[in-house]
């Protein structure tokens, strides 16, 4: 199991309390009253976050952080990973100028599906069983530039198999390479909350929007897992300014995984 890593990013280190950042293209978004004041302290108190691993746009080279369990319990980092003000949902943040994965140039502050207590990846066929993903999210703040932004997702393999993915108000649902398979909507406004839902089974993945089925992709993968947070399509070769005020973050409030 690797050991959570206290790290530095551009004179932020990442375990330790920074001041707010201006946010780009950031939404309005509203304060809910739900009466006395919530308590939280970690993300793992508002999500429950036992079969996931976080892997955070900081750390060094294509060696970004990654957070298991049991550290992941009581673990957060401002400003990439952290509970709201009110405690609704938790804050995932990746700037253009972040670590990225060896497999990846882009930046990503999100979660990748675990078994056994976060013990083990997860990795589950289409051809056998159910497995379903619901998760409620809210798209906050895009990257200049290329304001493109990734917020659920089905991996497989050394690839994705199809994710929600923002363009500007663009909201789509990938196949593959094909990044603009199906276009749920043109019109979508930062900050607007919307459940996401993916349900694979017999060879087919069926993407739903707030309850409706959108598309269907056919899918025969064996190694296939959930990813949910906010995984930037941008970096510092195609949007400026290269800093850390420059990024793309996502608030959930729900999420869920069942296999049967």
């Amino acid at each position: 199991m690797r050991c959570m890593r206290i790290v530095v990013l551009a004179g932020i280190t990442v375990a330790a309390t920074t001041a707010a950042l201006a946010l780009p293209a950031q939404a309005d978004i509203p304060a809910r009253h739900h009466g006395p004041a919530a308590q939280c302290e970690y993300p793992a108190d508002v999500l429950d976050l036992t079969n996931w691993k976080l892997t955070l746009p900081t750390g060094e080279d294509e060696d970004p952080t990654d957070v298991t369990q049991p550290e992941l319990a009581t673990f957060s980092a401002k400003p990439w990973f952290q509970v709201t003000g009110d405690c609704d949902a938790v804050r995932f943040r990746s700037s253009v100028n972040g670590v990225t994965t060896g497999g990846s140039s882009y930046p990503r502050a999100e979660l990748r599906e675990m078994t056994d207590e976060g013990e083990e990846e997860a990795s589950w066929s289409t051809g056998e069983g159910t497995h379903t993903l619901v998760v409620k999210e809210a798209f906050t703040a895009l990257p200049k530039e290329k304001p493109h932004l990734v917020g659920a997702q089905i991996h497989g393999g050394d690839d994705d198999v199809t994710v929600f993915r923002l363009e500007g108000s663009k909201l789509y649902i990938t196949d593959g390479d094909d990044a603009h398979h199906h276009l749920v909507t043109d019109d979508y406004e930062l900050g607007t909350e919307f459940e996401a839902k993916f349900v694979a089974r017999n060879g087919k993945i069926d993407a739903y929007y707030n309850g409706e089925r959108e598309t269907t992709i056919s899918s025969d993968g064996d190694t296939n897992y959930f990813k949910a947070g906010a995984y930037t399509q941008a970096n510092c070769d195609n949007s400026d300014p290269c800093d850390d005020d420059n990024y793309g973050e996502v608030h959930i409030s729900s999420l869920k995984v069942t296999h049967s």
